[in-house]
């Protein structure tokens, strides 16, 4: 519907309520000081995964959420093991530094004795499979850089993501021992990014590592001129029995359709190799900041708001789907979705995956929500916990899009800690989704 003069003036008004009271008195900040630096790392499985449960429970009734309560789900339980050992052997007598590794997420170890075998360097699988009889007994090196050509960062993301999803079975099908992946990452550090992989149990499992750029560089640099270079490679992480994990949920009843749901959140999980700051402890703190400030402001949305800590995300997205699962299950009605998972920086815009008509609608309300920067509403897409609602459901979905720029140097290195979310860019992501659910929840989409 198209908005009267009068009606944009009112909801300008009831946004710069918002927008000031969560400028002046948020919580967020607070909550992610206490998520990072008191429970840190939350991977599935593990016990400060248990203990992130409790803090989320805890955080949404302090929030002054009507009903909290979890929903339970089974998810994966691997573990990192020992530190990673990583380092170049050769005939050469010179010092060669140890490289920086880690394990990739639910991939397998090398065992307590470790691999040393020679390298083969590949830049894409193109490469792998026009040298696919040299890599028996080889460890593989999928050497990958991002695109920096991709102005949005999750691009380049999307471009090189398979080395790190397929690489290791891929590489294992033509008898490699071991792989080692360039990190997902344009940063100019050295610290190796973790992420998941998946294993095609056509082939056997092997190690799987990420390095970081210096030291994919080094490595490089080595292999090509050092015939006698050998890298050796020990890792000791397993994957254990499925254990049972939580969705921590909060409502805000609905005042006129408390039997609709409008869904918020960001997922409670993250990688154990750090603190999980910008993923996603930052899409938590915002989604707990927006029910603080509705209830602080009195107001009472139309539809029952939901406040979802999913859990798993990150090895697994077992909670997300489970979500979908009940929702389908119970003949719940889901107006919309709203997912922060793509840091705590300075908000840009929204992804929606919607049909054109309500993606239009939305785009009708841009004069309300360009004085907070909120300008880009054209890309297509939806957070990882929200896509099992609009695949199952056909709900429309949406995630909240930041400025991305520095995202990949963080995303899931040990470099994602508390102090590297800016206070005022996190606060300014929890307006722009406040103000979107309030506008949806009062024109509906």
């Amino acid at each position: 519907m198209a908005l009267t003069s009068y009606a944009q003036q009112d909801d300008s008004l009831a946004i710069r309520r918002i927008a000031d009271e969560i400028l002046t008195n948020s919580k967020a900040y607070d909550n992610l000081r206490v998520l990072t630096k008191t429970i840190g790392g939350r991977l599935a499985g593990s016990p400060q995964m248990v203990k992130a449960e409790k803090w989320g429970e805890a955080a949404l009734r302090d929030a002054g959420a009507d009903k909290v309560y979890t929903q339970e789900c089974m998810v994966p339980h691997w573990v990192r093991g020992d530190k990673e050992q990583a380092r170049i052997i050769s005939n050469r007598r010179d010092f060669v530094p140890p490289l920086n590794v880690t394990a990739l997420g639910n991939s397998v170890g090398t065992g307590p004795k470790g691999v040393t075998a020679s390298v083969i360097e590949v830049k894409s699988f193109d490469e792998l499979e026009s040298r696919k009889d040299e890599i028996k007994g080889k460890i593989v090196f999928y050497n990958y850089p991002f695109n920096p050509r991709f102005v949005k960062t999750f691009n380049a993301y999307g471009d090189a993501v398979k080395y790190r999803g397929q690489g290791p079975s891929r590489a294992s099908k033509y008898g490699a021992v071991a792989v080692i992946v360039r990190s997902m990452s344009h940063s100019t550090d050295n610290h190796p990014h973790t992420g998941g992989t998946h294993y095609n149990d056509s082939f056997p499992k092997i190690a799987a590592v990420a390095i970081g750029l210096q030291d994919a560089e080094r490595l490089s640099k080595r292999i090509a001129g050092d015939r006698s270079a050998k890298v050796f490679l020990r890792t000791t992480c397993e994957m254990r029995p499925d254990t049972i994990g939580h969705n921590i949920i909060g409502e805000l009843r609905g005042s006129e359709f408390p039997d609709e749901y409008i869904t918020v959140g960001g997922h409670l999980d993250s990688w154990d190799n750090c603190e999980g700051a910008h993923d996603d402890g930052a899409g938590c703190v915002q989604s707990i900041e927006l029910l603080r400030a509705y209830k602080k402001l009195g107001i009472r949305p139309k539809r029952t708001v939901r406040v979802v800590l999913f859990a798993n995300e990150e090895n697994g997205t077992r909670g997300g789907r489970k979500y979908a699962e009940l929702a389908k299950a119970n003949n719940e009605k889901h107006l919309f979705a709203l997912e922060s998972d793509a840091g705590g920086f300075t908000p840009r815009g929204f992804m929606f995956e919607m049909e054109t008509a309500r993606r239009d609608k939305v785009k009708s309300w841009a004069s309300l929500l360009l004085p907070y920067g909120i300008y880009d509403f054209d890309e297509v897409g939806g957070g990882v916990d929200v896509m099992p609602l609009h695949r199952e459901l056909g709900i429309p979905v949406s995630e909240l899009s930041p400025d991305s720029q520095r995202y990949f140097d963080i995303h899931h290195a040990a470099s994602d800690v508390f102090e590297a979310v800016n206070k005022r860019e996190l606060e300014m992501g929890a307006v722009a989704m406040s103000a979107l659910i309030y506008l949806v929840d009062k024109y509906g989409l």
